[in-house]
């Protein structure tokens, strides 16, 4: 690998999950096809990579307190608790930098908690393949990128999780993304017109529940469930991957309230894939949002916890806050950002 000389930085947005998530989720992708609809904000990963001044890999996290080193040369990164910094420079090094590394400070972080259903972990992931790819002058493309950070997260280092936050993060927008059989992904960007995205930024909120969630138990339930041909669960998955399909054509004709009634429809659905989706606290956020003028709402992500996201009716939009804000979350609005994964040496 070669001595870093300069600073290069990285940026990729975290993302909101409207509709189909879950069926990006093995096996059922891979033997029906997933569905997902995402659209990337304005809340970011970052990842520095800059050079060492001790000849040692030193992979630090200022927003999670944390820092550690290693020695240079083999990537072996025994008992790092950085695991995602360990997992992509351990990666990299072998594939793109003769399996050596050269000394290096790694720095990250994230504008989003763990487990806050933004796909953080994955967009921070992102972040790293993307800085040691300008670094090593990796040839990699958009689905390069993301394929290989979703190898990192969920082959390497054995992390729970689908495949469309990866995917998400590395391409930015607003996407219908689809996983086939055979490990086979296709990103089709929507040209939705600037007057539509302008109004449901304007209409969307989300809120921080207060609560960061480990999503791994969600996840292995769902993947156990979806194996029984007449459970609830593989139903409502089909539901999930139905609604995205059509949550598209909604978001295509503009059609905010129709695309409000079909998050309600999905909540409702991903709600029978696993316990532990919604709690008392969710289902009480959901319903004073409601209350207060709120016309669809769903949790971002694998769910219990996390970032929730509602569509409201701009003129409602304050009374929403406000009635969030009372019940102790941190609601706010998002703007929605049209790039993906960006790189610079600084």
């Amino acid at each position: 690998m070669p001595e870093v000389t300069s600073t290069i930085r990285a940026r990729v947005p975290l993302r909101l999950g409207l509709a189909g998530g879950g069926t990006d989720l093995s096996p059922f992708c891979d033997e029906h096809g997933g569905a997902v609809l995402n659209t990337t904000i304005d809340r970011y990963a970052y990842a520095f990579i800059e050079p060492s001044v001790d000849e040692r890999v030193h992979f630090v996290a200022p927003d999670l307190d944390a820092e550690e080193s290693f020695p240079a040369g083999a990537p072996d990164f025994a008992g790092a608790r950085l695991a995602l910094h360990a997992g992509v420079a351990r990666r990299m090094a072998r594939d793109h930098g003769g399996g050596r590394i050269a000394p290096m400070r790694v720095t990250s972080f994230v504008d989003a908690p763990p487990g806050s259903g933004l796909g953080s972990s994955s967009a921070l992931v992102v972040a790293l393949v993307e800085a040691f790819a300008t670094h090593l002058g990796a040839p990699l493309g958009p689905y390069d990128i993301a394929h290989l950070a979703y190898e990192i997260e969920r082959v390497d280092l054995g992390l729970a999780g689908g495949k469309q936050d990866q995917y998400a993060a590395t391409f930015g927008g607003t996407n219908f993304i689809e996983f086939l059989p055979g490990d086979r992904v296709i990103v089709n960007p929507l040209r939705v017109p600037a007057a539509v995205l302008n109004e449901l930024e304007t209409s969307l909120v989300v809120c921080f529940t207060g609560v960061s969630r480990r999503s791994e138990t969600i996840i292995a339930e769902q993947q156990r469930n979806m194996t029984d041909p007449d459970g609830a669960a593989l139903a409502s998955l089909h539901r999930l991957k139905a609604d995205a399909v059509d949550m598209k054509l909604a978001l295509l004709r503009g059609d905010i309230a129709r695309l409000a009634e079909i998050l309600n429809r999905s909540w409702l659905a991903k709600k029978r894939t696993a316990a532990g989706i919604s709690t008392e606290l969710i289902d009480r956020l959901y319903a004073s949002a409601l209350a207060a003028g709120a016309i669809g709402g769903k949790v971002s992500g694998a769910g219990g916890g996390g970032f929730m996201m509602f569509i409201t009716p701009p003129a409602r939009r304050i009374a929403v806050l406000r009635a969030l804000d009372a019940e102790g979350a941190q609601a706010g609005g998002v703007h929605l950002t049209g790039r993906g994964a960006e790189s610079w040496i600084s």
